[in-house]
């Protein structure tokens, strides 16, 4: 057990005080990282805690400490030499891109590492810690308001072996997957994470997440440019985009076109003073400009999958041969393959994650040769096997 394991958590309030610990922990190989923050109320997650863990000591950093500077902290997540690990960092990482302008680097997630090592689809960091750390997690300050300060003891406490049994997990995660000669994997996996792309929302091709069923292009040239300015609005303002405007009350303006704020007021969830406010302006303004688009700037919606759709039993036979190859090589499905894949698959489409790299070697050249008859599939007492056709 790691010295830190053991190491009362610190609480840094200081400046100088996060520039000592930062200091120390620039020596270490690796260094674990966690963060506390609140956005139910914001666009912008408002960062409150963050926790460092190093091989002797835990630290939780009180991030709204008056004065408090975190350069010191942002020089540490870009030291190349020190691994960031992470338990499901995807927000964590949003978070300080948003606060440094760069992912830390490099980066190592375990709930991801632990997929790629058999521990099934997005296993929990309390589950990990019973399986790698022999510990339990006490769940009492999960929902805490962790702008509130001061911070109390059992906060503290909560917040620190968020990182401290992290370690741990490391650890054990990494030296069972270099045993089976997984480390590669892991690290194709990581590069998506490492991409700031990964985190910064397009408000332009916010419109696709409602899926429109509609193929008038005008409809959707006045769908995306309600998208995009909720998007930018919210950020503006602060606020979730849902609070702003729900996406039903979009698709209703999207089809109605309102070209003045009573029209705009007419909309479900729509006030008269947020149509005829500084929101509701700039909105008519987006949708203005939509309608002036010419008919070749306009979007359009999905292109239907061509040929026939895929037969129903060939995408459930891939789906019991996808289950079968992941219990053999004892790695998450949903890490091979979705449920879209394997239409797509079905289908005849060749382009996809499954068919490239660590995951064509598990579970893409058997798919194949299942779709080409050289493979089927039989019962052997309770498994179910690859039976190479004869």
């Amino acid at each position: 057990m790691p010295a830190g394991a053991d190491a009362a958590p610190d609480l840094i309030t200081t400046s100088e005080g996060l520039a000592a610990l930062c200091e120390r922990l620039h020596q270490e190989t690796f260094v674990t990282v966690d963060t506390e923050f609140m956005r139910e109320r914001t666009y912008w997650p408002e960062l409150c805690v963050v926790q460092l863990g190093g091989e002797a000591e835990v630290a939780v950093v009180d991030a709204l400490a008056p004065g408090l500077d975190l350069a010191p902290l942002g020089a540490l997540l870009a030291d190349p030499a020190v691994v960031k690990v992470f338990h499901a960092a995807r927000q964590d990482v949003e978070i300080f891109l948003l606060r440094f302008g760069a992912v830390p680097t490099p980066i190592y997630d375990t709930q991801i590492a632990a997929m790629v090592a058999g521990f099934g689809d997005q296993v929990s960091y309390d589950g990990l810690a019973r399986a790698l750390a022999n510990a339990s997690i006490d769940k009492a300050h999960r929902f805490s308001d962790w702008a509130a300060r001061p911070l109390s003891p059992a906060q503290i406490a909560y917040a620190a072996a968020d990182v401290t049994h992290l370690r741990r997990i490391y650890e054990g995660l990494t030296s069972r997957l270099e045993r089976e000669g997984r480390t590669p994997w892991v690290a194709e996996e990581m590069a998506a994470l490492a991409d700031p792309a990964t985190y910064i929302a397009d408000p332009e091709v916010q419109w696709e997440r409602l899926k429109p069923r509609s193929t008038n292009r005008r409809f959707l040239g006045a769908l995306r440019a309600a998208c995009a300015w909720r998007e930018r609005e919210a950020q503006r303002v602060n606020i979730p985009r849902q609070r702003l405007v729900k996406d039903e009350t979009l698709l209703e303006i999207a089809a109605t076109g309102p070209q003045n704020a009573a029209e705009l007021a007419r909309a479900r969830g729509i006030s008269e003073g947020f149509a005829k406010g500084k929101s509701g302006a700039s909105l008519l303004a987006a949708l203005a400009e939509a309608r002036a688009l010419p008919d070749d700037a306009l979007p359009e919606a999905a292109r239907e999958r061509s040929g026939p759709p895929p037969s129903p039993a060939l995408v459930a036979l891939l789906k019991v041969l996808l289950a079968a190859q992941s219990e053999a090589h004892h790695v998450a499905p949903k890490l091979l393959a979705n449920s879209d894949d394997l239409e797509r698959l079905a289908a005849g489409d060749s382009d996809l994650p499954a068919l490239h790299g660590w995951r064509r070697e598990v579970f893409g050249e058997a798919a194949l040769a299942l779709k080409a008859g050289r493979i089927a599939l039989g019962v052997d007492g309770r498994k179910v096997r690859v039976i190479q056709a004869g």
